[in-house]
């Protein structure tokens, strides 16, 4: 009687660790929630609203997300084609980096590494009596970085891990 009270215990546990496992797709299956991209392993979604650098991270913050950081080329190529294809053009946009905190050190507002960036010639170069200290996107015909006033209107990208469990 032990042995089969054990034994069927056993197969409960085997049960619920099966039930568990199909519930969360395999990590190549995750998926972005309704009208953000994937890329990798992140969701990023154009926010047209025109609003300030940090009405812009406050309104991320609300999808669970933060404003855009950028790691790489083809990070930045595949953000500036979200942007394309919802509005036929690229504007500036704000993503996350900024110097507020302290003049000419870069953070992302995602808290990763500043490891990248594109800025333009030039750039960033501090102007407006040294109150620019947000990052705008797609900058002049060379559709590259500046730092501008975060008091700005500008549309925004945000950025959010992609998650494995559909519940």
């Amino acid at each position: 009687m032990k042995n089969l009270v054990a034994f069927l215990v056993l197969c409960v546990v085997i049960a619920q660790a099966d039930a568990t496992r199909r519930s969360c797709a395999p990590r190549w299956s995750w998926k972005c929630p309704r009208g953000w991209s994937t890329y990798k392993d992140r969701c990023f979604r154009y926010i047209p609203t025109r609003l300030t650098w940090a009405q812009a991270e406050l309104n991320c913050r609300s999808m669970k997300g933060t404003l855009a950081s950028v790691h790489n080329i083809y990070e930045y190529r595949t953000i500036q084609g979200i942007i394309k294809a919802s509005c036929h053009g690229y504007p500036g946009t704000w993503i996350g980096g900024s110097d507020a905190q302290q003049e000419k050190l870069w953070l992302w507002s995602d808290g990763s590494p500043f490891n990248y960036s594109y800025w333009c010639p030039g750039e960033p170069n501090n102007g407006y009596g040294g109150k620019q200290h947000c990052l705008q996107m797609n900058y002049s015909g060379r559709k590259c970085w500046d730092d501008h006033l975060c008091w700005a209107k500008r549309p925004s990208v945000c950025a959010r891990k992609r998650k494995s469990c559909l519940f």
